[in-house]
C-alpha cells in the first residue's frame, strides 16, 4: 500500500504479511484453552516455534511500525497534526466498525453492555478493546512519543538504545515490586517501546545487515532457537504459568525487537522488486493484514473447530499449520471488502505529513 506520501515498500508489505499469519495460526492452532493443539506441544522443526508462539507476531508488528516510519520519514521533518489525522484515518473507521460489530453480538447475546462500554472507552489507556485492538492502543501511545524518538535520532542512531535502557530498568523496577512484568511487558508500551525504538534504529543499519549476510542469518537462526527453548520450557502460558513469575520478560520485549528489527532490515536491504505472482499475493495480504489482524477473531477458533469436527483431526501440529494457512488465505475475501468499502474511502482523505 502506498503511503500519503507515495511510498510503497513491497519487502514491508511481505513482512506484515508474516506478522498477520503468526497471530491468526496462533489463534487456528491454539484458541484460548490449548485446542486444538494442547500448548504444552513443542514442534520439532524450531523455526515453526514462531508458529507455536505465534503471539509473537504482534512484536513483528510493533518492530515493523518503527521501521516503517524510520524510513518514511527519514531526513525530513514531520507535520505533526497532519501524522496523527492520517494514522486516525487508517485505524479508526475499521476499529469502529469492529466495536460497534461486537458490542451488537453482545447485546443479542444478554450480555452486560455497560461493562463492554466501559471497556471501549478505557482502550484509550488501557488494552482493553477487544479482537486484539488492544495493540492499537500501544501503536497510538507509540505515536505520542515518535517526535522523541525522531529527535533522538537526529542526534544519534544510536540514541534510542537509551530508550531501551530506561525501559528495561523500568521493567526490573516492576517485576521487584509486583513479582510479575509480563502483563505490562506484553500488554503496554512498557515492554512494545522496545519493539518500536529497535525498529527505527535498525532501519538505520539496514544497508550494514545487507551486506553482511551471514551475519544477519546468524542472528535470526540464534533468535529463532532462543524461540524454539522458550516454548519448549512453556511459553506464552506455561513458563510457570500466566501471568509468569520469571524475570525473563523483563529482556524478553527487546530480545524480540532486536532480532526482528535485524531480519526486517536484511530483508528489506536485500529484496529485489520482483513482479512475481507469488510477490504480488503476499503484498496484498499485506496490504490487507490490519483487516484480517481485526476480523480474523470473528470466525478463526469457529474454523479450527469446524474442522476439527467435519473434516479431520487437527490435533497434529502440523497439519493443523497447514488448514490455518488455507483460513488465512481465506481471511483474504472479507480483508478485499473491508479495504475497498471501509478503510479505501478514508484512506483518501489522508494529507501528506513529510516536509524536506
Amino acid at each position: 500500500m502506498k503511503s500519503s506520501s507515495g511510498a510503497h515498500f513491497v519487502a514491508l508489505d511481505h513482512v506484515r504479511a508474516l506478522a498477520a499469519f503468526l497471530v491468526f495460526a496462533w489463534h487456528f492452532t491454539h484458541a484460548a484453552d490449548g485446542f486444538p493443539v494442547p500448548f504444552d506441544y513443542t514442534p520439532l522443526v524450531f523455526p515453526l516455534a514462531l508458529l507455536d508462539e505465534g503471539h509473537t507476531g504482534v512484536a513483528l508488528f510493533m518492530t515493523l511500525s518503527g521501521y516503517l516510519f524510520a524510513k518514511l520519514l527519514d531526513g525530513s521533518h514531520i507535520h505533526y497534526p497532519a501524522f496523527l489525522w492520517n494514522r486516525a484515518l487508517r485505524l479508526l473507521p475499521l476499529l469502529l466498525v469492529v466495536v460497534t460489530v461486537v458490542g451488537l453480538m453482545k447485546a443479542w447475546r444478554g450480555e452486560n453492555l455497560a461493562d463492554y462500554l466501559d471497556a471501549v472507552l478505557m482502550g484509550a489507556l488501557y488494552p482493553s478493546l477487544p479482537n486484539g485492538a488492544w495493540s492499537i492502543t500501544v501503536e497510538m501511545h507509540y505515536y505520542l512519543v515518535l517526535p522523541l524518538f525522531l529527535w533522538l535520532l537526529r542526534r544519534s542512531r544510536y540514541l534510542p538504545l537509551v530508550v531501551v535502557a530506561a525501559a528495561l530498568a523500568l521493567r526490573t523496577g516492576l517485576y521487584l515490586q509486583r513479582g510479575e512484568v509480563q502483563i505490562p511487558a506484553y500488554w503496554t508500551l512498557v515492554g512494545r517501546i522496545d519493539q518500536f525504538a529497535f525498529g527505527m534504529m535498525l532501519f538505520h543499519f539496514r544497508a550494514w545487515f545487507g551486506r553482511h549476510l551471514w551475519v544477519s542469518v546468524g542472528a535470526v537462526l540464534a533468535f529463532m532457537a532462543f524461540y524454539a527453548w522458550f516454548d519448549a520450557v512453556g511459553g506464552f502460558y506455561r513458563y510457570p504459568a500466566y501471568p509468569s513469575s520469571n524475570p525473563l520478560w523483563i529482556v524478553l520485549p527487546t530480545l524480540e525487537g532486536l532480532g526482528y528489527g535485524i531480519a526486517i532490515a536484511c530483508y528489506d536491504a536485500r529484496l529485489r522488486a520482483s513482479g512475481s505472482w507469488l510477490s504480488r499475493v503476499v503484498a496484498r495480504y499485506g496490504d490487507y493484514s490490519y483487516a484480517i489482524y481485526l476480523l480474523h477473531v470473528f470466525v478463526v477458533f469457529h474454523m479450527a473447530r469446524f474442522v476439527h469436527e467435519h473434516v479431520m483431526d487437527l490435533s497434529n501440529f502440523y497439519v493443523a499449520c497447514l488448514w490455518a494457512l488455507v483460513g488465512f488465505a481465506l481471511m483474504g475475501i472479507p480483508g478485499y471488502f473491508s479495504m475497498r468499502f471501509i478503510e479505501m474511502p478514508f484512506l483518501r482523505m489522508r494529507r501528506r505529513y513529510v516536509r524536506a
